[in-house]
């Protein structure tokens, strides 16, 4: 990432106006910008806030409150289906005549190589797909169609060849359209499934994907998730990590009295206690109660992991 970012022009900035209220039509209006490019500065003005655009300098909190406000949003965006924490890309018509496809990825690999948070929550099976690896390991989990679920968990749990060929039969337009619609043997309907969801997830939305991919071609990062796959390509996928203290403290943005008076020196003091109990949390004997949060020596929880 670090050699990547020497592509950066830091004498050249791309303005960004965002209001957190609606971030991405703030995105969507700074990326198409014409004086827009990947290679220069990002400099970003939140709308919402005091201040000229000169008085509102952006030393990189700005930047990096933006990317990843961003991010979170991309997530939730009709380009992507499946669990929250392994999202593909699906279809979607006003999307592809928008050219959406193509905007995320590239907003993905700006984020990463501007030091903003990489998404963390793209589909491994995706992932895989785009870097050229044939492994696929989807379950019916992932569709979210409850149509679709339910029949390929009926085929999965037929007990006898004689139900499984009838819920073949009764779902064969589904299988017709994947391509995959034939008489199984029992012990091959879970190659029928996997066949079925690698149509799914990867196949139908083939067009979708491969312009999903056009996007950070430009920056070359494509090209070093394909080389080095083993470091980078976890930074698209979702990994379970504990919190930690530091980025617990970095949730929350205290707001203080004026400067210099009796209660900013309180409320500094309080801080500083506020800090320590998360300290504290990290240690050993933090236990968890019954709602899943953490609690120490006894007492109620001090945050949720």
């Amino acid at each position: 990432i670090a050699n990547l970012a020497l592509a950066i022009d830091h004498k050249k900035v791309s303005r960004f106006n965002i209001s957190r209220s609606d971030v991405w039509d703030g995105a969507v209006r700074g990326f198409r910008c014409s004086s827009y490019s990947e290679k220069s500065e990002i400099f970003v003005k939140f709308t919402d806030d005091a201040g000229s655009l000169e008085e509102g300098l952006d030393t990189g909190g700005p930047r990096q409150e933006f990317l990843t406000l961003l991010m979170d949003h991309l997530r939730n965006r009709p380009i992507f289906d499946g669990p929250q924490e392994r999202r593909y890309l699906v279809y979607n018509p006003t999307a592809v005549r928008e050219d959406e496809y193509y905007l995320a990825g590239k907003m993905i690999a700006v984020s990463v190589i501007h030091g903003g948070p990489a998404p963390h929550f793209l589909s491994k099976d995706l992932v895989n797909h785009i870097i050229g690896k044939p492994s696929f390991s989807a379950t019916v989990e992932d569709v979210k169609d409850e149509d679709i679920g339910r029949a390929l968990h009926q085929v999965q749990e037929a007990e006898s060849e004689e139900s499984l060929q009838n819920l073949i039969l009764q779902n064969s337009t589904m299988f017709q359209t994947a391509g995959c619609f034939r008489p199984v043997k029992a012990c091959e309907k879970h190659t029928l499934v996997e066949e079925y969801l690698k149509w799914y997830i990867i196949d139908r939305n083939h067009i979708a994907i491969q312009r999903f991919k056009d996007g950070p071609a430009s920056l070359e990062f494509l090209a070093s998730v394909q080389k080095h796959a083993g470091v980078l390509a976890p930074l698209l996928c979702y990994s379970a990590k504990a919190l930690t203290a530091a980025e617990i403290e970095r949730l929350f943005i205290p707001g203080f009295s004026t400067k210099g008076s009796n209660r900013w020196q309180r409320e500094t003091k309080v801080i500083g206690f506020w800090a320590d109990f998360l300290l504290e949390c990290e240690c050993e004997g933090i236990g968890t109660d019954p709602r899943g949060c953490v609690s120490h020596l006894g007492h109620p929880a001090g945050f949720c992991v």
